[in-house]
């Protein structure tokens, strides 16, 4: 299936829209309209950015769009990809992985597995797909909200109150995410063709045995499952699912916000310290823990802060 992006002004997307009928609720976030026209799927999104898909959308592009609209056709061209891998991902089809809040003392443990095609690899490219670590949350939050429209994934995530059960079990952190992305990645397996898969590729967090003694069930397919450090740079497919991971931590940090009212820093910082005792002194040690990953240094700290003020 052939995959076409294009970045219109609002008046050109306006005149898109005049041509044919467009779909314009129930969406998701980020998508302005959508429509089938022609067996080619039409999505336009906030950004102002729109995407064909289907066999004929290029064709179907060039009927409905001005000749000056900058476009990036996806089907022969294959992006660069980073020479530090030995494995050029980014023209396979790659089922990657990644987490996010695991460095974060408050917020869940967010874990997401994204199938990326050859012929979708530069189509993310156009998109803005890249290191999450080089993006701000506003850009994160605004390209994830379209690849979840049409990149098969899996996302899992684990909340304090649960993180806090299974660490309190004996659960190490890197047992909890080698569980989490073992089970995202099998999720996704079970959304494509197998036979199109070439590799899985794993943002490396702990060396492959680890990893396998971990994961509680056994890789889905571990002649095709590679580790690579600093995975984002290397593979497409890893930097979408970081980006998507990071989206639903920066959602649910969004989401605690709201609830006590007050901005939650990020990180595990010695800011991070001082709002946690003031999460204390408002709303109680319980709050706290359970908002929060409790094994972290940042609990001591704060109730240490606490104890200082008051004695």
């Amino acid at each position: 299936m052939g995959n076409v992006v294009h970045k219109l002004t609002q008046n050109e997307i306006q005149n898109l829209m005049s041509k044919i009928q467009f779909e314009t609720s129930n969406l998701p976030q980020g998508m302005k309209a959508r429509t089938k026209h022609q067996n080619t799927t039409i999505n336009i999104y906030n950004s102002g950015k729109v995407m064909f898909q289907g066999k004929s959308a290029e064709t179907v592009a060039l009927q409905l769009l001005p000749n000056d609209a900058s476009a990036t056709p996806t089907a022969s061209t294959k992006p660069s990809t980073n020479v530090s891998s030995t494995i050029k991902y980014n023209s396979h089809n790659c089922i990657g992985s990644d987490e996010a809040g695991s460095g974060d003392y408050f917020g869940p443990l967010t874990v997401c597995a994204a199938y990326v095609s050859e012929k979708n690899a530069q189509v993310l490219k156009t998109l803005g797909v890249d290191d999450s670590k080089k993006l701000t949350d506003t850009k994160i939050v605004e390209i994830a909200e379209q690849l979840i429209t049409f990149i098969p994934h899996s996302l899992l995530t684990l909340d304090n109150v649960k993180y806090n059960e299974r660490q309190k079990m004996g659960w190490s952190q890197v047992k909890m995410k080698a569980v989490l992305h073992n089970e995202a990645i099998k999720n996704v397996t079970q959304k494509i063709e197998i036979e199109d898969l070439d590799y899985i590729v794993i943002d490396q967090f702990a060396k492959r045995e680890v990893y396998q003694h971990y994961a509680l069930s056994e890789l889905p397919f571990p002649k095709k499952t590679k580790f690579e450090t600093k995975g984002e740079s290397k593979s497409l497919a890893i930097a979408a699912a970081s980006i998507i991971s990071r989206y639903a931590f920066v959602k649910h940090m969004d989401h605690i916000t709201r609830q006590i009212n007050m901005d939650v820093p990020k990180g595990a910082s010695n800011k991070v310290d001082l709002f946690a005792a003031k999460v204390i002194q408002k709303y109680g040690i319980g709050k706290l823990d359970a908002i929060s990953k409790k094994h972290f240094k940042n609990r001591d700290k704060a109730l240490a802060l606490i104890d200082k003020k008051y004695n």
